[in-house]
């Protein structure tokens, strides 16, 4: 069913006296290679756009156009967190798309006083938050959010498809559609697969861990994971 993305949620906390809110969200957590995104955007009060939606919901070229609009507008403060496939396999994907979403809101010029989130509640988290469930589908803050996030991380991938184009990563991102999969079981991992992740974690790919140096994200070290932790990165 489509909604309309709205500043309900924003114009909630505006009436209790805060001003600086924050929307995020992220893109690739359910990919089979590549990293998590998260992009952290605050908007202007009186911001409008009458093409913003969530990013799911565009077609690609509208959502690059979208895209283009947000980063060009001076008035909107955003900020990019990355977390790479070698971190996702080391502290489990729940733990990564966190990470990514701190470091976005750390990146931002302006530190907001709430954040509105996509999904369920992000802990530890350095802010008071909301969490919205399907939130780019209510709010434009995280709707804007959803694009910067899915549109930076389009061409990280595209930018791997030019060192990797044997699997195609510019056509499916690094998600597990038929394509991608018969990549994989023609070529086995390559160094940007997420090894804890079904069906990269085959017993029949002989595959050797990629140089670390060469794909560790900067930030926190990674913290050692529960097999049953590491069950979360399986797609269901």
């Amino acid at each position: 069913m489509y909604r309309r993305c709205g500043f309900r949620h924003e114009r909630k906390l505006r009436a209790l006296g805060i001003s600086t809110i924050a929307g995020i969200d992220e893109a690739g957590r359910g990919a089979l290679a590549g990293p998590v995104v998260a992009a952290a955007v605050i908007l202007p009060e009186k911001f409008r756009h009458k093409k913003l939606n969530d990013s799911k919901q565009l077609l690609p070229e509208k959502r690059e156009e979208i895209y283009h609009d947000l980063i060009a507008n001076n008035a909107i403060v955003w900020g990019i967190g990355i977390v790479d496939s070698v971190e996702i396999d080391t502290i489990n994907i729940l733990r990564a798309s966190h990470k990514a979403m701190r470091i976005a809101v750390a990146a931002l010029a302006i530190q907001p006083e709430h954040v509105l989130i996509d999904g369920l509640p992000v802990f530890p988290f350095p802010l008071p938050q909301t969490a919205i469930i399907d939130g780019d589908c209510y709010s434009l803050t995280i709707a804007a959010a959803s694009v910067i996030a899915k549109v930076t991380r389009d061409a990280i991938m595209r930018d791997f498809c030019a060192r990797f184009p044997e699997y195609c990563f510019s056509q499916h991102k690094g998600y597990g559609t038929e394509l991608h999969l018969i990549k994989l079981h023609e070529h086995g991992p390559c160094p940007i697969h997420r090894r804890s992740f079904e069906p990269v974690a085959q017993p029949l790919f002989d595959f050797a861990a990629p140089p670390s140096a060469a794909w560790h994200a900067r930030g926190e070290p990674g913290v050692p994971v529960r097999e049953e932790e590491r069950l979360q990165n399986s797609l269901s």
